[in-house]
């Protein structure tokens, strides 16, 4: 497909549309605040794809060497907006974190419907809120938890994308995912203690 891909085929970059484009927008619509923007940017990324294509030696996959070029148009995008536009954020929630280096399967959370109208009202109302949630945890920690227990990559991936070894993307998890947990506990104490029972008991009960 590479070979297609750099020889111009439209056949070709049909099909990386088709496959990357929905992947591409998601995360970046967790990277930005504007989904606007993050659909400017997913364009944006297939343009530079398809300039860039004849220059790829497959020293990475096609897969990480797309998801970098995304990665690096939403973290320009998302600097950019921390020094023109910054504006607080209000968290309303709580989520469930536990320790360990398996994914904790946010990507649920965040996609996963659910049958009955409540759940789904539940879910939606959740989802919003981590999102917000994630948006709070500062670079490149947010990007670390984003990559791993959103998306779902493994280490040697994710260190892949982004240029680093796996000891530091480790540690960047490690830390992003205190740091959204203090900020999540911060505001859970500030709730009355008639708020509504935390996610994870929903889950237990």
């Amino acid at each position: 497909m590479i070979h297609e891909l750099q020889a111009g085929s439209e056949d070709a970059f049909a099909w990386l549309i088709t496959r990357y484009h929905q992947p591409i927008y998601s995360l970046l619509a967790r990277t930005v605040r504007d989904p606007a923007d993050a659909a400017d940017l997913t364009q944006e990324v297939f343009v530079k794809v398809f300039r860039g294509i004849g220059g790829f030696h497959q020293e990475s996959s096609l897969h990480t060497w797309i998801y970098r070029i995304a990665l690096h148009e939403g973290l320009n995008q998302r600097r950019w907006w921390s020094r023109h536009k910054q504006q607080e954020i209000t968290l309303e929630t709580e989520t469930c974190y536990g320790e360990g280096d398996e994914p904790l399967l946010l990507k649920d959370m965040l996609e996963d419907p659910a049958e009955k109208p409540d759940e789904m009202l539940f879910q939606r109302e959740a989802r919003e809120r981590l999102e917000t949630a994630l948006l709070k945890v500062a670079e490149p920690y947010r990007m670390a938890v984003l990559l791993r227990d959103v998306e779902g990559f493994s280490y040697e991936e994710i260190a892949e994308m982004l240029a680093v070894n796996v000891g530091t993307i480790k540690s960047r998890l490690a830390r992003g995912r205190n740091q959204l947990r203090q900020v999540l506990l911060r505001n859970m104490q500030a709730t009355s203690p008639a708020q509504p029972r935390s996610i994870c008991a929903q889950e237990a009960s």
